[in-house]
């Protein structure tokens, strides 16, 4: 199961840094897991139930923040692992937030747009109880984006009869999104890295990127504007490669217009997997998760693995790794640019005061570095990689938080 996981991770965490007992057994519990069943009136009249949750994991720190996915697969194991997740990444990166996280449990691509605008609103009717700015705080997850996000904060106003456009982040600019939100885990990807590549005396000049989407297809593009030589890159049907590297542009141009990087010209098509086990500085799994296993930690040749997809590296990998010397920079930390500027969106509304893209993204860098470093400082002091180094460094902090509430 998924969520047992999470929990392996956290044991090993407390072990090292020597966790109270009570804090590590109410860790490894959601403090609250909201189950909804709610009808909805399909286009042609027939009426279908949907199921969806909602799970807080944690708010010794503050409200509950996490995102919201629509996909066939949503249960309730998965919902409360990614809440315990949440609950890791936020206080990496030191938000004032505990961990939250939602979804249904539906194929979007089959509805309509207006069946998914009905889909959005009953599915905040029913948990407005649940979530608020002071609460718990959903954005966009897999296969929701800023439309859904402003069908549920105007559901959400109507049912509270007031203006509360903090309830909810990643909602269009004209309605209080965030500049810089569409591009923030790229960024925060990017930050990481050049610290990482600063930090370890990395040269970092080729890079490999699994994933074309909005995060692995953003880096790219950022990468290539800074002078980086991006020699590889894939989609779900499989990757190019040019050692000389990828005119990024053209790429995504050419992904545009065939749906598909292969055929690239000037490039030679490889697959996935041979993308992963490029002779590259740097390699940013980007796409999905359990990509990088004991079968093929081995053969990986990359000094430095930034990891924007969330879980892309077994715990038997990680093992294989650190005996190699790879240094990976873990999903808890590489891929919270997204949520660190959904954290300024949510100051933005409370303060009615917007920022330029320029103000995001320098407040952006400067959370990332600083994250980076307290991680890394963590893991020297425990004498072990950075993923331990960032799981100590958010236990520390949600355990500080529940001895002060809690403790004696």
């Amino acid at each position: 199961m998924v969520f047992e996981q999470g929990i392996k991770r956290l044991e090993h965490t407390a072990e090292k840094i020597g966790l109270e007992d009570w804090i590590l057994e109410a860790l490894k519990r959601p403090k609250r897991v909201v189950k909804v069943s709610f009808p909805v009136k399909m286009d042609d009249g027939t009426i279908r139930t949907f199921t969806g949750y909602r799970v807080l994991y944690n708010d010794a720190r503050g409200p509950g923040k996490g995102g919201i996915r629509y996909h066939p697969n949503v249960n309730e194991d998965e919902v409360t692992a990614l809440a315990f997740w949440m609950t890791i990444k936020n206080a990496v990166v030191d938000l004032p937030y505990g961990g939250a996280k939602g979804g249904i449990t539906v194929n979007p691509k089959e509805l309509s747009p207006t069946e998914l605008e009905r889909l959005s609103r009953a599915y905040i009717r029913a948990i407005a109880d649940v979530i608020g700015d002071e609460r718990d705080i959903p954005a966009p997850d897999v296969y929701t984006n800023p439309k859904v996000m402003a069908w549920m904060v105007d559901e959400y106003e109507t049912i509270v009869r007031k203006h509360e456009n903090g309830v909810i982040t990643g909602k269009p600019l004209s309605i209080g999104g965030s500049k810089g939100r569409f591009m923030a885990t790229s960024w925060g990807g990017f930050f990481v890295m050049e610290e990482a590549l600063k930090t370890y005396g990395i040269d970092g000049k080729t890079v490999a990127i699994q994933g074309i989407g909005n995060v692995g297809g953003g880096l790219a593009k950022i990468l290539h504007e800074k002078g980086y030589k991006v020699v590889a890159i894939s989609d779900s049907k499989g990757g190019i490669y040019n050692p000389e590297g990828l005119d990024i542009p053209a790429v995504l141009e050419h992904k545009r217009k065939t749906g598909r990087v292969s055929g690239f010209p000037g490039a030679k098509d490889i697959t996935n997997e041979e993308l992963l086990e490029l002779d590259v500085d740097v390699l940013v799994p980007a796409a999905i998760e359990n990509v990088i296993t004991r079968e093929n930690a081995d053969r990986i040749k990359a000094k430095l693995i930034i990891e924007l997809a969330n879980g892309p590296t077994t715990a038997e990998a990680d093992e294989i790794l650190k005996k190699k010397g790879v240094i990976v920079v873990p999903d808890v930390l590489a891929n919270a640019g997204g949520v660190t500027v959904s954290y300024f969106e949510w100051v933005q509304n409370r303060m009615g005061f917007y920022w330029t893209e320029e103000e995001v993204l320098e407040r952006l860098k400067d959370k990332m570095v600083s994250a980076f470093k307290d991680v890394h400082r963590k893991a020297e002091e425990l004498k072990d990689d950075l993923r331990t180094g960032a799981y100590a460094v958010a236990v520390e902090r949600v355990a500080e938080a529940m001895m002060a509430r809690y403790g004696h």
